[in-house]
């Protein structure tokens, strides 16, 4: 079954969100969230759907090809119950990767076996006391006596821990510092002996409370040698390697969040009356509805060419992938807080019609953190910026136009082939200058050069800055005015993706000027010489996609309803 065709059976499964009487709607995910359950109607559906097939890579019996497919099939999910598209099949999404990364063919065929028969896997990274610092962690696995490892230590605020088949525990493998001292341990839960695992309580949470966030504690518990992932001490590359995907994908998904935001500020903004007119007509309300609406154009731009660079950029996709979890989640979670205020006081209401706002504006929160915050991506990206400034941010090569043909059939995720470091080459940065070359004569055309120039003003820029860095400056210490670089930097390839997927799909540019004139005037430059100019008609696109029933995003997809 093709992508396109998942998704309409997976909308109609889910049903209708605004109907009260589905048992899969808004009204039930809301009921659910009050009492800090699962929403058990829309697992039960997604379990028909087998969801966790799409984790899961077609060589290994499962449907997992394009990772912008992916995030199109998950975001279904989020735009309806953030709390469901985290609790129900991301957590296992988050842990199979590492086995697709690095795994033995023993360990796949065992992780896709239980994924297809609707068990869960978990990952088990956090320690309390460690944070997203995970070459700090405490959890052991120790050699046996007589072959082996025995497990010791606890995880905590971990997805799943309890009702989860199988973990992926990383663990302190060797006691000498250095990023080959952990390892990444499969373990299936039904073999742990009685007595050798306790599961923790459940640790309460504003957002996401359909999710079961709970801990695990270990004492001497014997795995075979098998349970190694990967070779020992190879725990931290392997996860690095595996961000990449779910740094990528998961804001990406989250975009569904910000699609359902904007839908119920849409239904408010058009019912509620204020001094005799509609809230909708009111100018400066219409320009926070299209400024979310640009930002989820911005975000899905990026987010979908960051996708498909994992397939056809895989040595590249280590500073991508963390872009868009930093500038991804920042303009969802921004974006939100600026529909709350055409909400005004109805944004916190947690029944009525647009009770639906509250519980995604709370579960969205997490995704400017998750099992990475968002200032830790920027200290990721920070090492390689000399290096990109020195090599890849002068004369850089553009990348093959097929990565901005969104929906253009993909090859297979090439695990093996993703790097933990870029070596200094950017094809999609290198794009931005290709696309300007490609620009005609004409009026829009040439508005669009000019603020495309910018862009590449701010490259030479951040390549002057970034080649002047000391290495006292790459450190997790480092200043602030420091780290603005990779977020500057990330702006830029917003920028790259949005100019390249528009002219790939070659529509109206009123999107796409207005996009570019955003993200120019965050980097504090001129950005467009009249930025309303295209508000109105932007308005009246949002507002015919809000009366079709049709997605905000690149896809504008036919909803249910």
């Amino acid at each position: 079954m093709t992508a396109p065709a998942r998704l309409d059976e997976l909308e109609r499964l889910l049903g209708d969100p605004s109907d009260d009487g589905n048992p899969t709607g808004a009204a039930a995910a809301l009921a659910a969230d009050e009492k800090d359950e699962v929403f058990g109607a829309a697992e039960r559906a997604l379990d028909a759907y087998c969801l966790n097939a799409e984790f899961v890579p077609r060589r290994h019996g499962g449907r997992l090809a394009g990772a912008d497919d992916l995030i199109q099939v998950l975001r279904t999910v989020f735009r309806r119950d953030p709390s469901l598209g985290l609790g129900y099949g991301v957590s296992s999404f988050i842990s199979s990767v590492n086995v697709w990364a690095s795994g033995s063919p023993t360990q796949t065929r065992w992780v896709a076996d239980t994924l297809l028969s609707n068990q869960k896997i978990a990952s088990a990274y956090h320690e309390l006391a460690h944070g997203n610092d995970f070459s700090r962690a405490e959890f052991a696995a120790r050699p046996g006596t007589t072959g082996g490892w025995r497990l010791t230590g606890r995880k905590e605020v971990v997805t799943n821990v309890k009702r989860a088949r199988g973990l992926v525990l990383l663990a302190r493998t060797d006691e000498r510092p250095g990023s080959r001292s952990h390892s990444q341990i499969l373990v299936d839960k039904q073999t742990v002996p009685d007595g050798a695992m306790r599961d923790l309580a459940r640790y309460p949470s504003v957002g996401m409370r359909g999710v079961q966030l709970g801990g695990i504690e270990f004492t001497d518990c014997p795995v075979d040698d098998e349970a190694v992932v990967g070779r020992p001490g190879q725990g931290i590359e392997t996860a690095l390697r595996s961000f990449q995907l779910t740094r990528t994908a998961i804001p990406s998904m989250l975009a569904g969040v910000l699609d359902s935001g904007l839908r119920s500020t849409m239904d408010f903004a058009a019912d509620r009356r204020l001094y005799g007119h509609r809230v909708a007509d009111q100018p400066e309300v219409r320009r926070l509805l299209v400024d979310a609406y640009l930002d989820l154009l911005i975000c899905d731009s990026l987010g979908l060419v960051a996708a498909r660079a994992l397939h056809l950029l895989p040595g590249q996709t280590s500073m991508y992938a963390s872009a868009v979890k930093y500038l991804v989640a920042k303009r969802l979670m921004d974006s939100m807080h600026q529909l709350s205020l055409v909400l005004g006081a109805h944004f916190y209401l947690r029944e009525g019609r647009y009770a639906i706002f509250q519980k995604l504006l709370r579960d969205l929160a997490p995704a400017g953190f998750g099992h990475a915050a968002r200032v830790a991506c920027l200290g990721t990206m920070l090492p390689q910026v000399p290096l990109l400034a020195r090599r890849g941010w002068v004369q850089p090569e553009p990348a093959d136009p097929a990565l901005f043909r969104i929906g253009e059939e993909l090859p297979e995720l090439p695990f093996e082939r993703l790097r933990v470091s870029a070596g200094g080459l950017d094809c999609l940065a290198g794009s931005l200058g290709a696309a300007v070359d490609r620009l005609g004569d004409g009026s829009e055309q040439q508005r669009l050069r000019r603020l495309a120039e910018q862009f590449r003003a701010e490259l030479g820029d951040l390549a002057e800055a970034g080649a002047a860095l000391r290495p006292s400056d790459l450190g997790v210490d480092a200043r602030v005015e420091v780290l603005d670089l990779p977020a500057r930097y990330a702006t830029v390839l917003a920028a790259s993706a949005c100019l390249n997927v528009w002219l790939a799909r070659d529509d109206d540019p009123a999107w796409v000027t207005a996009a570019l004139d955003r993200l120019a005037r965050s980097l504090g430059r001129a950005g467009d010489d009249s930025p309303g100019r295209h508000r109105e008609p932007l308005y009246q696109e949002l507002a015919a996609r809000h009366a079709e029933r049709r997605s905000f995003d690149l896809s504008r997809r036919a909803l249910p309803g």
